[in-house]
């Protein structure tokens, strides 16, 4: 149980740094979060990146099924992960409308 909310954690506090420093720098305020969904993609998946290109039909079918095929725990971690880009996001549009300057 420990080690699940210390995953729920690090998925968080990661993309929600991650998505911040991506905002930053690119001034796209919810870029990662349209981003987030690929990067589950290659999390689930089990085979080379090229397959996406190779056979694009055959590895997002096999990917979404594994999706669909995982369980609790793994969905609650990566919404986790998925609530830190958003929240990356809000907190980058409150400092903006703060008067901060991000590069």
């Amino acid at each position: 149980m420990l080690q699940f909310i210390v995953s729920i954690l690090l998925f968080f506090v990661l993309f929600f740094g991650i998505a911040f420093i991506l905002n930053m720098l690119l001034r796209q305020t919810w870029l990662m979060a349209f981003v987030y969904p690929i990067v589950i993609m290659l999390i689930v998946d089990k085979f080379p990146i090229s397959n996406y290109f190779k056979n694009p039909g055959t590895a997002l079918s096999t990917v979404w099924d594994n999706i669909l095929n995982l369980n609790g725990f793994d969905i609650v971690i990566l919404a986790s992960g998925f609530a830190g880009t958003i929240t990356s996001g809000i907190v980058i549009r409150i400092l903006r409308k703060s008067g901060y300057r991000m590069f």
